[in-house]
């Protein structure tokens, strides 16, 4: 047994400088290539995270304007149809009044033409009843004028 761990003894005698060299080799692997390489990595994850966020906040301030452009949009839409509706309104207003005035100029029309029918007819009864009592006279006269014949 004694051989045994002589012979184990003498094995680790000469795996020690094995041992340092792979320590050494996994430091410097570790500072000269792995450090950088995670530093190349944090960078790149950091870039593509603000890229990421960056694109957020222009697709939040994208969404934001087209919010903004639509509610402008049935704004205008709103005002649009308001002065349509004004318009419209005016101009039934317009129409209205109109007719009241063609209403009333019909009605001043037809009194008018009434009341000089009234008096043309008047006039007419008038002329009638001279006529009239002319014509009784004339056949007055001439009955009277036949019997003394």
């Amino acid at each position: 047994m004694d051989a045994l761990v002589q012979g184990l003894a003498g094995l680790l005698l000469k795996a020690v400088p094995t041992v340092i060299l792979l320590i050494f080799v996994h430091f410097y692997l570790k500072m000269m290539l792995f450090g950088p390489l995670q530093e190349v990595l944090r960078k790149r994850r950091e870039a593509t995270e603000g890229a990421r966020e960056e694109a957020q906040k222009s697709i939040d301030l994208a969404a934001e304007k087209a919010t903004m452009y639509e509610h402008a949009l049935k704004e205008a839409r709103a005002e649009m149809y308001r002065e349509h509706e004004e318009t419209r309104r005016h101009w039934l207003e317009h129409s209205a009044t109109r007719i009241d005035e063609a209403r009333q100029r019909g009605r001043s029309i037809t009194q008018d033409a009434s009341h000089k029918l009234e008096a043309d007819v008047e006039e007419a009864r008038k002329d009638l009843a001279s006529r009239s009592q002319m014509l009784a006279l004339q056949i007055v006269e001439s009955l009277v004028s036949g019997r003394a014949s």
